[in-house]
Parts: structure tokens; C-alpha cells; sequence
């Protein structure tokens, strides 16, 4: 490897290595040589009665002094050495085995070779001890940006893991995209993701990398108790078992199995496979189990958002159809109406007003009766035409809502000695029933105003913008405590607006002051437009 090409702390530990000690790790190296085996044997001896694992041990022996001396022997430069040392301290840092006891380890091999030496050049003790000492520090130092690169990739691992959760929209993307990135963080050549069915019949597969073809397999007597702890699978050109695609067993020599398991329920499996013979190691098992917990407690909340979201979008349509339902029998009522009571009432001024012109003069008393009988039913005429108008304006379909809300000021403004201001912004066709919803909030809002606000202005504001439909009706009146409005049990037309734009989706905003220079009330509703 080139000096270009080396890493910060390779090149740090590299640069301790002086011209001196160089020379002095050579004349180490050559005195070291022919008794290398057996310091090693004796090495591994002492590391089995500690207690050591046997691939601890294997990687162990590969960072002492005894290791440094059988690549000087072989004619390769030091800095060979410091990358054995780095593989290996990563290589030990994922067999969980702790810094102390690696310091624990050295100092034992340290403890066979300090006698021997001494032994053998008494005159140049001292200067083999110092050269020990540097090469023990160029070791913790490679040993430490070892460690230091393990958790760093470990807690890259996490943290991408976190991002994906917070940004996939849906969980066949959260899926995708976390097995995509286990697969990275393994360095696996393909990666598998499988789900049991609701009835566990089947394993089906969910995702892969690269993209597999669509994949159910139907499931075995035993094969979720053996799928329900992680396994390393090696398939040595035979279908292994518990190796969910079986085409694997040609493809790759080994696979790492992972379940996705919960409440002692196993509810999957990811599975890796690997071109070349790769056995995990403690702390790579450790992260894709963590991995894998996370992975299925993230794909439960997907699950349930897209559950909720999929009710909310059944309310919503079931709110829509309520709505339409209202309003076709808000039209119907306003038919019959028409048809049926108005004209009967019409019928019956035109009797009473024959009757009290086929009165003589002489029945003074009788005539007036009829006339006041008349004038009745002249005002109940106009107030069902007032109803009429109000349960299905003609104007709204025939003209739009801009004419219909004009309409409804006018008349709001007839009955209450009030000004109105409507603004209305460019906002282009829309939908029917966008309009007649809007027409209905704002008609609430002057039920409200008329009732209860004792308002001289009233301001409406409409737009639409990035697919809503803006509402704004603002008023001068005295105001009203907000929260206690929407606690009264028998009040139902402020709740009634609110639930009303919830249940569409929208949004509803209602602002009042009753004291200061500036009372009054805001009402501020946002509305998807329908497509």
C-alpha cells in the first residue's frame, strides 16, 4: 500500500517508527525468527488457561512482537505490520472483546519474551526493551483507531437505520431501504426479507437486493423455531437448511440468518449471503439483531400509520358521502317545500283575499280579520321562500360560489344592521362540492355572527393555494371564550363547523378577544379541494 493511500492513524503510527527503531526492529526480528513458533505456542498456551476464545487467540497473536518479526523476516516494510495490527483490532473489537484484556494479553507475551532476550543479548537488553516499548505503543495506537472505527460504523449503521424510519412514506419503502442498508453495513453480496402470512401457512418475500422475482414458500413443521434464532448458514452447494431461497446454495457459500421476532413471536427473517465462506462474528450478530428489532418495530408503526391513514381516508369518504346525503335531502326538503307547502300557502291567500273582496262593506270587522289572515300568510310565504333559498340556493349551481355567498350577504345584511367585506381571490373551478361545503361554513358563520357576536363588520376572505381552499370570516363583535364554547354540551354550531372540517381533513382555527380595544372573533378554515 502507498503512503498516499494510508489513513491518518496508519500514517501516525507508521511515522513513530524512527530510521533507529527500524534498524533495531530488524535485529529484533532476526533474533526473534527462529524461536518464533514456540514463543507463539507457549503464547496460545497461556491465553487457553486465561480463558481466551480460540479466534481471540488466532487474532491476538497476530499484533505481537513475535507477528512484527515474522513479516520483517519476509523482507516487508513495518508499515505491514500496522495493517495486520488495524485488521485484527477491528477483528477483535466485533469479538467483543474488551481493550484491557488485549492489554492483559500483551503484557503475558511480554512476560515470555522479556526473560528470553535478556538471555540471549545481556549487553543490548535495554535497547531491545525500548524497542519493545515503541512497538507496544504503535500497536495500542492502531489499535484504538481500530476499536474507534467498529463503533463508528456501528453507530453510522443506527443512525442511517433512524433516518430511513423518519423518511420512507410507506412500509414497502421502509423495508426496501432498511434491508438495503444492513446489506451495506454486512458488506453482503444479496439480502433476502421475508414475512410469515396472517395464518403462517407461508413465508413471503417482502424485499431483496438485487430485486428479486416475487417469492411465497409455503412453510415447514419447525421451520419457524428454527428460523426464530439467528443462525449462520453454510451451504456448501447443498439446499442448507433454513435457507428460505434455495437457489442461495449455488449462488453463495455462506448466509447469515437474522429473525424479526417480538414478544416471543417471530414474525420473519432477513437473511445475507456471502460469495465466500464469511462466519460473523459476536458484535456483527449483536447489530443486526438490534438491527432486526428495530427493523420490525418500525415496519408495526408503518403498518399501523398506513392502517390509520387508510381509516382516516374511509372517515373522510364516509364524511363526504354524509355531507352529500345532507345536501340532497336538504334539496329534497326544499322541493317539497316548494312544491307542496308553497303552494298551498298560495292558494290559501288567494282564497282569503276572494273572501274579503266578496265581502260587503257592512261586514267591516270580517274584512279586516281576512286581511290580517292575509297578511299572515304573506310573511310565512316569504319566510318559506327565506327557508327555501337557505336549504338549496338555485345560485350556487347555477352561477357559482362567488354569486351565492353575494347572495347571502345581501340578505344576511337585510336582517342585521351590519357591514360585510368579501374578498375572493383567484381560484379558478372547483369542484361542486368543495363549493357547497364552503357555502355552509360561511352560512354557519353568519347564523353565529346574527345570534350572538352584535358585530357592525364582517370581513370573509376565500382563496385557494396548493391544493386548499382558504377561509377566513372575521368579525368586530364581543367575542366569546373559545375553550368554553367548545365545552357547552347544547352549543352545536361552532363544534359542528369543527368537526365538520376534521372529518374532511382540513383544518379549523377559531380566535375571539372580549376585552381590549380590538374584540372580536377569527375563524380560520383550511379545506382540501376534492379532486
Amino acid at each position: 500500500m502507498q503512503s498516499a493511500q494510508l489513513s491518518p492513524e496508519l500514517a501516525d503510527a507508521a511515522d513513530v517508527l524512527s530510521d533507529q527503531l527500524r534498524v533495531h526492529l530488524h535485529r529484533l526480528a532476526v533474533l526473534l525468527q527462529p524461536h518464533a513458533e514456540q514463543i507463539d505456542r507457549r503464547f496460545l498456551s497461556r491465553l487457553r488457561e486465561l480463558q481466551f476464545e480460540p479466534k481471540q487467540r488466532m487474532a491476538l497473536a497476530q499484533i505481537t512482537p513475535g507477528a512484527a518479526a515474522r513479516i520483517l523476516a519476509r523482507g516487508k516494510a513495518p508499515l505491514h505490520f500496522i495493517e495486520q495490527v488495524e485488521y485484527s483490532g477491528r477483528r477483535l473489537a466485533k469479538l467483543n472483546l474488551p481493550p484491557s484484556a488485549i492489554l492483559e494479553a500483551l503484557q503475558e507475551y511480554d512476560k515470555l519474551l522479556a526473560p528470553m532476550i535478556a538471555e540471549w543479548t545481556p549487553d543490548e537488553d535495554s535497547n531491545f526493551q525500548w524497542v519493545r516499548e515503541q512497538l507496544h505503543f504503535c500497536v495500542i495506537l492502531t489499535l484504538n483507531n481500530a476499536y474507534y472505527q467498529v463503533r463508528e460504523a456501528e453507530t453510522q449503521a443506527f443512525y442511517e437505520l433512524f433516518r430511513i424510519e423518519l423518511e420512507s412514506r410507506n412500509l414497502e419503502e421502509l423495508l426496501r431501504r432498511f434491508l438495503e442498508s444492513l446489506v451495506h453495513v454486512c458488506k453482503a453480496d444479496a439480502g433476502r426479507l421475508y414475512l410469515l402470512n396472517e395464518d403462517g401457512s407461508a413465508w413471503v418475500l417482502k424485499t431483496g437486493t438485487p430485486k428479486p422475482a416475487n417469492l411465497t414458500i409455503a412453510n415447514r413443521p419447525g421451520l419457524v423455531r428454527k428460523l426464530s434464532k439467528p443462525h449462520y448458514l453454510n451451504g456448501n452447494g447443498r439446499p442448507a437448511a433454513g435457507v428460505r431461497d434455495e437457489k442461495w446454495s449455488d449462488r453463495y457459500q455462506s448466509c447469515w440468518s437474522i429473525p424479526l421476532a417480538a414478544d416471543g413471536r417471530t414474525a420473519g427473517v432477513m437473511q445475507f449471503g456471502f460469495a465466500k465462506a464469511y462466519e460473523w462474528l459476536p458484535r456483527e450478530q449483536e447489530l443486526l439483531a438490534a438491527a432486526a428489532e428495530r427493523c420490525l418495530m418500525a415496519a408495526e408503526k408503518a403498518r399501523l400509520m398506513e392502517d390509520l391513514a387508510h381509516r382516516e381516508e374511509q372517515i373522510r369518504s364516509l364524511a363526504e358521502h354524509m355531507l352529500h346525503v345532507e345536501e340532497m335531502e336538504r334539496r329534497r326538503i326544499s322541493r317539497e317545500l316548494h312544491d307542496e307547502a308553497g303552494q298551498s300557502l298560495l292558494c290559501i291567500r288567494l282564497q282569503l283575499e276572494l273572501l274579503e273582496q266578496a265581502l260587503p262593506e257592512s261586514a267591516r270587522e270580517w274584512r279586516d280579520k281576512l286581511g290580517d289572515a292575509r297578511d299572515l300568510t304573506e310573511r310565512t310565504i316569504l319566510e318559506m321562500r327565506r327557508l327555501i333559498a337557505a336549504l338549496s340556493p338555485a345560485v350556487l349551481e347555477q352561477l357559482g360560489l362567488g354569486a351565492a355567498l353575494r347572495q347571502l350577504i345581501n340578505r344576511f345584511q337585510r336582517l342585521h344592521s351590519c357591514r360585510v367585506k368579501l374578498q375572493l381571490n383567484k381560484m379558478g373551478a372547483l369542484p361542486q362540492q368543495t363549493e357547497v361545503i364552503a357555502y355552509r361554513l360561511v352560512q354557519e358563520c353568519f347564523n353565529n355572527i346574527g345570534k350572538h357576536a352584535s358585530a357592525t363588520l364582517v370581513n370573509i376572505s376565500l382563496a385557494s393555494a396548493d391544493g386548499f381552499l382558504k377561509l377566513m370570516v372575521e368579525d368586530n363583535g364581543v367575542g366569546f371564550h373559545v375553550a368554553a364554547a367548545f365545552q357547552k354540551r347544547e352549543s352545536f354550531g361552532l363544534a359542528g363547523m369543527r368537526e365538520r372540517v376534521a372529518l374532511l381533513g382540513g383544518a379549523f382555527q377559531a380566535e375571539s378577544r372580549t376585552e381590549g380595544p380590538k374584540t372580536g372573533t377569527k375563524i380560520s378554515i383550511e379545506l382540501p379541494i376534492a379532486k
